[in-house]
């Protein structure tokens, strides 16, 4: 297996690096907004079946078993067999989902179809990552990363927002709430199929499958293990608002919209990329600083805002976590990206977004669980404490990492 990022010797094949960037780009916005459609809806499907929070945490919790499953078993594969292939599988699983949840409405369908979406999420996101990259060095083989960066931070946490913000619109404002979010991406998802064809490929070779193991590849370990850490933390923010902030704005906060179920969500994602563009040009070590602070100090305002039942104030604690989770997790991704050999970069990639995926699994459900003993806004009180020590645990392994080196 070989991974081709150099251009050919005409300007076509630069031209077609160049296009084939965009093409992914597009494709990655359609999957990741594909999987974040059934968010502002949740409380529609409460409603309907009569399902408790806890189960709405379920539910995500599921979506997320799917997305780690798949990253484990086939997060590399795209070192081994091509990166069109494993996106193509990753969007005929969004697919397949977007059909169930069209014509199997109940809660068991609810869930398979949860499950199939995190399985497709878990083929995409490193390989496309890892294909973006690829594709812009072919293209610019002389420029830096900064095209690379902000246009794959505006393809996944971008289109993560995208998903909640554009389903909550539809469901407020047209018929069939349930049912015409999932034909619009149906429609959008054959559309991104055909972008991937069309795509170039950067990596030939037909390796065999083979499970891998969780791993990261780089040569300094604690270094790797502060980027898994800060990606679980920034990715256990993004569960908390993707899982049970509409029911909290619906129920405790007595705001029914949906659009305004999606727009919360969206707050969330909308600043941890508009965070990440603009911190592109900062150094690591400031980014890792900006987004650990920020990451905090929106843990508190969010907290506050809740036991104050203040929408405001809930909404700008949103942004300020969304933010600093967006900056902490674009450090650790590029730190993963550049400590990576080239032939293991989808596999190291993986195994972050493993992780990272994990955030989104333990602490939600652990939060849904607790809301059946405890009120909404004593356990998010809790989860968010929780988060602030990790937090706390991570700034201080960053500090032995930085006092290793200097000896």
């Amino acid at each position: 297996m070989t991974v081709s990022t150099t251009n050919r010797a005409s300007g076509q094949g630069s031209t077609h690096h160049g296009r084939g960037f965009w093409l992914i780009a597009a494709a990655f916005l359609v999957a990741l907004a594909f999987s974040t459609v059934p968010t502002p809806l949740y409380p529609l499907y409460q409603r309907a079946d009569g399902f408790s929070a806890l189960i709405v945490t379920v539910v995500f919790a599921v979506y997320a078993v799917g997305v780690v499953t798949s990253l484990l078993l086939a997060g590399h594969l795209s070192d081994q067999i091509g990166r069109r292939r494993v996106l193509l599988a990753g969007l005929g699983l969004e697919f397949a989902a977007a059909v169930l949840f069209l014509t199997w409405t109940t809660l068991p369908g609810l869930l398979v179809a949860r499950f199939l979406s995190g399985l497709g999420v878990g083929l995409f996101v490193a390989t496309a990552t890892a294909y973006l990259l690829e594709l812009h060095r072919a293209h610019r083989p002389d420029a830096d990363g900064t095209r690379f960066e902000i246009v794959s931070t505006a393809a996944n946490l971008g289109g993560l927002g995208t998903g909640t913000l554009v389903a909550g619109a539809l469901a407020q404002f047209v018929t069939a709430p349930l049912r015409t979010p999932y034909l619009v991406f149906l429609i959008l998802l054959a559309l991104s199929a055909g972008a991937v064809v069309a795509a170039p490929e950067t990596v030939a070779g037909r390796g065999r499958f083979r499970p891998q193991r969780v791993r990261i590849a780089g040569t300094n370990r604690l270094l790797v293990a502060v980027a898994a850490l800060a990606s679980f933390a920034a990715f256990a923010v993004f569960g908390l608002f993707a899982s049970l902030a509409p029911s909290f704005v619906a129920g405790t906060l007595h705001h029914p919209s949906r659009l305004l179920a999606g727009f919360t969500v969206f707050v969330v994602f909308g600043a941890a990329a508009g965070a990440q563009i603009v911190s592109g040009r900062r150094t690591p070590r400031v980014q890792f600083l900006t987004g650990l602070i920020a990451q905090a100090a929106g843990l508190i305002v969010v907290a506050a805002g809740m036991v104050a039942a203040s929408l405001p104030l809930f909404l700008i604690g949103g942004a300020i976590a969304g933010a600093g989770a967006g900056i902490l997790l674009k450090w650790a991704i590029g730190t993963v990206a550049a400590g990576a050999p080239p032939h293991q970069r989808g596999e190291s990639l993986a195994g972050l977004f493993f992780i990272g995926y994990l955030g989104l699994v333990v602490p939600v459900l652990g939060l849904g669980v607790a809301t059946r003993y405890l009120a909404s806004t004593t356990s998010t009180v809790g989860f968010s404490i929780i988060l602030l020590a990790l937090l706390g645990g991570i700034a201080l392994a960053d500090r032995w990492d930085t006092n290793e080196s200097l000896r």
